[in-house]
């Protein structure tokens, strides 16, 4: 099926795309932002025929999970220069844009920790550890000063997004850090954890993908997760959703979570009752990150290639530990973060898949009808706009509305990974 990509739709604002080949100049280090906990970067330098990196946008790329590598998945699995079989990719966007990936937080990737504390808790923490990568890295490359910065994100990332960008506004204006933030792209993100869980239900009944018996039962476990983040028992609320999940894959016969017209037979068939939920959250959301062929490349190679990676480090080998340090944040919503963006006059896009259920449209629209943005009401008085789908010549693709800093995109045939 022919999907819309976000390129098209959103980055096609920011960038002007051309036709090139993989040759660009790259980047590569470690910063360590606290004692024992050290983080790595990879940046490509735009590589254009028709125009400088100096006068292209600087795009920094942060992975959902917690616990998924932008060096790796989002790199070679979505917009990066080579694909998985290293082959040249002729959707990336280093085509348009210098391309900044983190493995964010610190144990994620080629990032690691030299100790299970060291590890993050909160996107508080996470926020406080990109600050320090980011003033190292425009502080060694200065270049990259006065150029357009965007921040774009999935999933989970765009949690973390959110919080960093906040801090990276602060941080400017402090003159802590030097760089020309221009704005934050929210994908399929992770902002109210609750509106998502409890619009699972109606939206799978909507498709036809729930009975009526189903979705009682979604409900009625989606309730559970609602009243557990009321009473703020954060890590219970985790556990819930996860419950939640399976029993949506009960009633379901396994609907893939990130992409409602496929089926996930084999999570089905792998899950079991006595499945704690720290296994299950993993199952379905760290090691779909962290496949067979992508872990040979990453720890074969690309971690030759490197040259920098420590012995003792493996490619993904603490991912699943971040995900469990941040099992008590993980259902926390960051709306307020949201609203002191738009309040401080930074650029907010969030952009949703259709087809996407972990993070749907309809819990994305609900999240931001509880903004306290002032151009809100404005904003939902709108009528949306249709863009034509690249790929579909006369098929419409993608739906937007901006107002003032903020804009929605609905990205029509479309999972979560909405860049694939």
């Amino acid at each position: 099926m022919a999907r819309c990509c976000i390129g098209a739709f959103v980055a096609a604002l920011l960038f002007t795309a051309c036709l090139n080949t993989v040759s660009g100049k790259e980047a590569w280090d470690y910063v360590d932002v606290r004692d024992g906990a050290h983080m790595f970067w990879w940046l490509y330098y735009a590589n254009s025929s028709s125009a400088g990196f100096q006068d292209l946008p600087l795009v920094m790329w942060l992975q959902g999970g917690p616990g998924g590598s932008s060096c790796g998945f989002g790199n070679f699995a979505e917009i990066g220069p080579l694909d998985t079989d290293l082959q040249p990719r002729e959707t990336t966007w280093v085509k348009a844009a210098s391309v900044l990936f983190v493995d964010n937080p610190v144990g994620t990737g080629y990032s690691y920790t030299d100790s299970y504390d060291a590890l993050t808790k909160d996107v508080a923490m996470i926020a406080s550890d990109m600050m320090v990568l980011l003033q190292h890295f425009f502080s060694k490359k200065t270049e990259f000063q006065s150029i357009p910065f965007y921040i774009f994100s999935e999933s989970y990332g765009g949690k973390m997004a959110a919080a960093i960008s906040l801090e990276l506004t602060k941080a400017i204006q402090k003159g802590s850090i030097k760089c020309n933030f221009v704005g934050v792209a929210l994908g399929d993100s992770w902002i109210s954890p609750i509106d998502s869980v409890l619009t699972w239900g109606p939206y799978l009944y909507s498709t036809s993908l729930l009975d009526d018996f189903g979705l009682g039962e979604v409900m009625r476990a989606a309730k559970d997760v609602q009243k557990a983040i009321e009473q703020e028992q954060y890590d219970t609320a985790t556990q819930l959703w996860s419950v939640t999940e399976n029993v949506v894959e009960q009633n379901t016969n396994g609907v893939n979570f990130y992409n409602i017209l496929t089926q996930n037979s084999d999570m089905l068939k792998s899950s079991t009752e006595n499945e704690d939920y720290l296994s299950a959250l993993k199952r379905r959301h760290v090691r779909p990150l962290h496949g067979r062929s992508l872990d040979e490349l990453m720890n074969g190679p690309i971690r030759e290639k490197l040259g920098i990676i420590p012995k003792n480090v493996t490619w993904g080998g603490q991912s699943e530990q971040v995900f469990s340090s941040m099992s008590g944040d993980f259902m926390k919503p960051v709306i307020d973060i949201v609203d002191e963006l738009l309040a401080a006059g930074v650029n907010v896009t969030v952009y949703n898949g259709q087809l996407d259920l972990i993070v749907d449209t309809m819990g994305q629209e609900l999240w931001v009808k509880k903004l306290k943005w002032d151009g809100l009401q404005k904003f939902n008085q709108m009528k949306w706009t249709a863009l034509e789908d690249p790929q579909s010549t006369g098929q419409t693709g993608a739906f937007y509305k901006t107002y003032k800093n903020f804009t929605f995109y609905w990205i029509l045939k479309a999972g979560h990974m909405v860049t694939n």
